[in-house]
């Protein structure tokens, strides 16, 4: 028996599994190189970065620069955020000027000002569902959602009681106006890729 099979007997005997244990497991698989992973409701998910998703992600974070500075804006890296095991490592993250990592070295969900998931085929039902629902109940003031196969993009605001209240959609070539949000600029699509 491995140690990564003592823990999980011992997770189990306790009934408790935490995301710190299941990211620790994570660490220790074989997981491909070029892999993005995330637990979103305790399920662990992989997906391979394709060169479209990283355009549309690269392109994005150029966008955001004139406003955030690169240390407040992040790709792929883990936030925990409320509800049962959400451990996300969302495409594009933007964060608050006051933004403060917690007692483990993580950033905090409460300081996320913006977030953009690209679509991947074989997860797309989660950024469309449980984690746009989770996004809203941590109250995260901008969601968007960039869907290089329908070509489309889906911005989700005014996060209240769980849910999303204002959802605007277009195609690319229609700009994202974020001017009426802590965001303060307007997003270009005209040359996000399609797959």
């Amino acid at each position: 028996m491995t140690v990564l099979d003592d823990r999980i007997e011992m997770a189990e005997s306790s009934g408790e599994l935490t995301l710190d244990m299941l990211f620790e497991w994570l660490e220790k698989m074989p997981v491909p190189e070029g892999y993005k992973t995330e637990i979103v409701g305790g399920h662990i998910f992989m997906t391979p970065q394709r060169r479209t998703h990283w355009d549309i992600i690269l392109n994005i974070i150029e966008q955001l620069r004139p406003k955030y500075p690169r240390t407040r804006l992040m790709s792929d890296v883990r936030i925990d955020y409320p509800g049962r095991l959400n451990g996300f490592a969302s495409d594009v993250v933007a964060l608050a000027e006051d933004a403060e990592e917690d007692d483990k070295g993580h950033v905090k969900h409460q300081d996320v000002e913006f977030v953009a998931e690209v679509i991947s085929k074989d997860t797309a039902g989660n950024d469309y569902g449980p984690k746009k629902d989770t996004y809203a109940a941590a109250g995260v003031p901008v969601y968007l959602i960039v869907d290089p196969y329908t070509g489309e993009w889906h911005l989700h605001t005014h996060p209240q009681d769980g849910k999303y209240h204002a959802v605007v959609s277009f195609g690319f070539g229609e700009d994202v106006d974020l001017t009426g949000t802590d965001v303060g600029l307007v997003l270009r699509t005209d040359d996000f890729p399609r797959d």
